[in-house]
């Protein structure tokens, strides 16, 4: 299921609610007391305000500054839209500054400049840069922007990059390295022809020069065709590349090219302007929404053809999220006084040289790849390909380094990759990796209180990302009623009628007699309960008609939970299932349980828990490391809880010793590996951040996760079914549609991972 064209109203919506825009300041240190407001602001604050004084540099230590990025734009050449004026551009720049949070940790203040006048711009930005640690620049028009850009790096000290030159063309000069090396093609010795003469592909034209390719190979071609030296009025950029040559189309320069570079508009190139490039041609189709030539048709034109486009769609794809937080991440963590070639040079070749690396398995488990390997399909990395952060900063710090423009060199490099590491909580991207593993092959789910609103909105929201395929159970009238009354777009969504549909009840009453039939249950009885949507859906669910079940939105817990146990079941050998939350914390995920079944579970089934929540946290492409949780240390006390989680921890690390476990232990030492370590440095989770949490009794469970959810600590998902045997789950009552839209894609996921596809 492809993801739906995004509509107006729910891009407008999405900006608007549940509060204007898309970022927000939030303080990182208490604020709790009058002492703390007194040290914040007066007169504490005097004291780090004298010592920046004195010296200049220590504002990067008192201050925020080396962690913020102004994102600066007079919105004079905004995406495809042009000249809107800096108003209309803030949307974008609140968008940019989303990205360089979610991927790199990067604050960023957003700075929309009633200055079109490049001159002012540059005033006002030199005015300004105190402030911040760098300066990303955006939607500007050219030539302005390439003035900008010089005099900013020229009277500035901190790193100034204009993403729509340098972006795109770091990107793709790390695909065109490995597309060469595919190819057997030699890059001081390839035809390059560039379409398109604006300021990404005078950039990209810039880098191409840098990495080998020869001035009298590169041809550039505008909207009037190859750039002469014979025009009128050619721009000093445009001139570099103008060539002593007759006027000639499109068409005429690209035949025999060995490279084709489309920054311009689409469908431009036909198949027969591919079919006369050089062989193993090597294809950059960048124009969005649209592409210069289709992936379909370069395709159909050559089999021989290396392609990439700017398009999710399509392999590989060249998005600018793949280089510029990661460039500015590497270049403020040295106290960069610039962004040089030397440093976007050392981010091309990191990037290539990353694709060439064996895929982690949670990126071919996002992407529905069985194994993506180094070829013409993959020249460049998956944009959440989690090692981004960690090859692309190093190489751009050391880069920095190396070229004598770091102010703060570092030379503990393993702490630096760990810091890295730990700088993304993992949250956003454990959310974001389901929804992409989800809609590449997006499930049936079957949704028993399909007459509810807020079931409708998620429905809409699954089916507009291409994550599942709802089967809404409900009264068909009403639930086209709230359809039309909310304006929902739910026309690909399954509506079953389950009292209007009388041979499919007779179908699952049969089946469901022969389930129960032992159980004490007549035929009859069979019927009575079938007519009951939860009983009709885990039907569904269990004959195959459905992959994964969600209900409980409007029901208590127990009434909701009954007909799985009673219909799926425990898998084998299994007599209870246990209730699991995903929390998305600042550290990752965690993983709780019990949360919502098992009173008090026996060391036996906590050890059964354990193994089953192990499983379901694999399926997630995630390595379990477990901690059973007390009020006891290792035998510090010798209460019933305590003992039973200490018996449980002793039988699961003697029969299963490659699970990362251990107990009884504290939430403080399994949350603090360092204090855990200092103090207890026997305990087979010392190395490790425990990330599966299990609770003595259901009321701690339950507790601590609601009081995490509530202190907004964390962000929940579930309660997750474990040890059904088909992916089957029960809404806490009344939950958001945000929180049916995760618990839909959590079940889709495992469901499609139980089916092995």
């Amino acid at each position: 299921m492809s993801q739906r064209p995004i509509r107006k109203a729910d891009t407008l919506k999405y900006h608007q609610q549940p509060k204007p825009g898309k970022i927000e300041v939030i303080p990182t240190k208490p604020s709790n007391s009058q002492r703390d407001l007194s040290i914040a602001y007066s007169p504490g604050v005097a004291e780090p305000c004298k010592e920046i004084a004195a010296n200049p540099e220590d504002v990067y230590k008192y201050t925020a500054k080396g962690n913020l990025v102004a994102g600066i734009s007079n919105g004079t050449a905004v995406l495809g839209l042009g000249d809107i004026g800096p108003e209309a551009s803030k949307p974008v720049m609140e968008g940019k500054g989303v990205l360089f949070k979610i991927f790199a940790d990067i604050d960023v203040f957003d700075l929309e400049l009633d200055a079109a006048d490049p001159d002012k711009f540059i005033d006002t930005v030199k005015a300004v840069a105190p402030t911040f640690g760098g300066i990303n620049l955006e939607d500007i028009k050219a030539p302005d922007c390439f003035y900008i850009e010089k005099r900013l790096k020229e009277e500035l000290n901190i790193p100034i990059m204009h993403d729509d030159q340098h972006g795109t063309a770091i990107i793709t000069a790390a695909a065109l390295l490995n597309a060469l090396e595919i190819s057997g093609k030699d890059i001081a010795t390839i035809k390059v022809v560039f379409n398109g003469a604006g300021a990404s592909a005078i950039s990209c034209a810039k880098l191409y020069l840098s990495l080998g390719v020869q001035p009298e190979n590169l041809y550039m071609c505008d909207s009037k065709g190859l750039i002469t030296s014979s025009r009128d009025s050619l721009t000093p950029e445009k001139e570099i590349f103008a060539k002593d040559h007759a006027p000639a189309d499109l068409a005429t320069v690209i035949a025999g090219a060995d490279v084709f570079v489309g920054l311009s508009k689409g469908g431009i190139v036909s198949k027969n302007m591919v079919k006369t490039m050089a062989a193993n041609p090597i294809v950059f189709a960048l124009a969005n929404p649209d592409p210069e030539i289709s992936y379909k048709d370069a395709m159909a034109a050559r089999e021989d053809i290396i392609m990439a486009t700017g398009r999710s769609d399509n392999p590989n794809q060249v998005n600018n999220v793949l280089g510029f937080p990661f460039i500015f991440r590497g270049a403020l963590d040295v106290r960069a006084t610039t962004i040089n070639e030397e440093m976007k040079l050392a981010a091309v070749r990191a990037i290539a040289e990353l694709t060439k690396e064996p895929v982690p398995e949670l990126v071919n488990l996002a992407y529905g790849e069985s194994n993506l390997t180094f070829g013409p399909t993959y020249i460049i990395p998956k944009p959440f390909d989690p090692r981004l952060i960690t090859t692309v900063a190093p190489a751009v710090a050391k880069a920095a380094m190396d070229s004598g423009v770091a102010k703060a060199p570092i030379t503990d490099w393993e702490a630096y990759n760990r810091v890295l590491s730990d700088r993304l909580g993992r949250d956003d991207k454990f959310i974001r990796l389901l929804n992409e593993n989800a809609s590449q092959k997006p499930q049936r789910i079957v949704f028993t209180e399909g007459d509810q609103y807020r079931i409708l909105k998620a429905a809409e929201i699954l089916i507009n990302g291409g994550t599942a395929k709802p089967v809404l159970l409900g009264p068909k009238a009403k639930i086209e009623r709230i359809i039309e009354e909310y304006q929902l777009e739910l026309s690909s969504a399954e509506i079953v009628d389950v009292m209007a549909d009388a041979e499919g009840r007779e179908a699952y009453a049969q089946k469901l007699y022969s389930v129960r039939k032992r159980r004490g249950w007549t035929l009859a009885e069979c019927r009575s309960k079938i007519k009951q949507r939860d009983y009709f859906g885990n039907m569904m669910l269990r004959e195959g008609d459905a992959d994964a079940l969600i209900s409980g939105l409007t029901v208590k817990y127990p009434t909701a939970l009954r007909p799985i146990l009673r219909i799926i079941g425990t898998e084998p050998g299994l007599r209870k299932a246990a209730g699991m939350y995903t929390l998305l914390t600042k550290r990752g995920p965690m993983f709780f349980a019990d949360t919502t079944i098992n009173l008090d579970p026996t060391v036996e089934e906590i050890i059964q828990m354990v193994l089953n929540v192990a499983d379901t946290v694999r399926r997630t492409n995630i390595e379990p490391k477990v901690a059973l949780l007390s009020y006891s240390n290792f035998g510090s006390s010798n209460g019933p809880d305590a003992r039973k989680m200490a018996q449980a921890s002793k039988i699961l690390r003697e029969e299963h010793p490659d699970l990362i476990v251990d107990g009884e232990i504290q939430a403080n030492f399994a949350l603090n590996p360092d204090l855990l370590e200092e103090s207890f440095p026997f305990s087979d989770l010392v190395g490790h951040r425990a990330n599966v949490f299990i609770f003595p009794n259901l009321a701690a469970g339950n507790i601590t996760y609601k009081m995490l959810q509530s202190f907004g600590a964390a962000e929940a998902i579930g309660p997750m079914l474990i040890g059904t045997q088909k992916s089957a789950h029960v809404l806490q009552l009344g939950a958001s549609v945000r929180e049916i839209v995760n618990m839909a894609t959590l079940a889709a996921v495992d469901a499609r991972t139980r089916k092995g596809n």
